[in-house]
């Protein structure tokens, strides 16, 4: 076996719409197609790929092979947590303009030796850092 590529990250949050609202208003993903789970949650896409998933940390769909707690709401997920989670994005400019508009806080640093810029923005669960190339932020 070999790894082709990430296909997706699944956000565990205690407000499945506030956490989508944000990565739909600010980051410009899109709300798609969810199977039906039979637990609430949501898929953005990106490029046509669903590639953030967001889901509430007590409904659980057996995706720990540790989890013994099936249906127990009060046994909730405490694994490993993630710092960050990175997009290769376009359009700095507008992006910028976007965050200030809506009074969101960001940090910005520039990768060493590659030339890449970075926007971290902390959203409600979890912090995201866009990664914008040089002739990008230079435009």
């Amino acid at each position: 076996m070999s790894v082709s590529s990430l296909d997706h990250i699944n956000i565990l949050s205690r407000d499945i719409p506030r956490t989508t609202e944000f990565l739909t208003g600010v980051l410009g993903l899109q709300e798609g197609h969810r199977p039906p789970f039979g637990t609430p949650g949501a898929w953005l896409y990106a490029g046509g790929r669903a590639v953030v998933h967001v889901s509430s940390p007590s409904d659980k769909e057996r995706t720990h092979v540790g989890d013994t707690s099936m249906g127990d709401a009060s046994a909730e997920v405490t694994m490993g947590s993630v710092d960050h989670v990175a997009f290769r994005c376009t359009g700095y400019r507008e992006m910028i303009v976007k965050l200030r508009s809506l009074g969101i806080a960001s940090h910005e640093a520039d990768v060493p030796g590659t030339g890449d810029h970075q926007i971290f923005v902390d959203g409600p669960d979890v912090t995201f850092e866009l990664i914008f190339a040089a002739a990008d932020v230079a435009a």
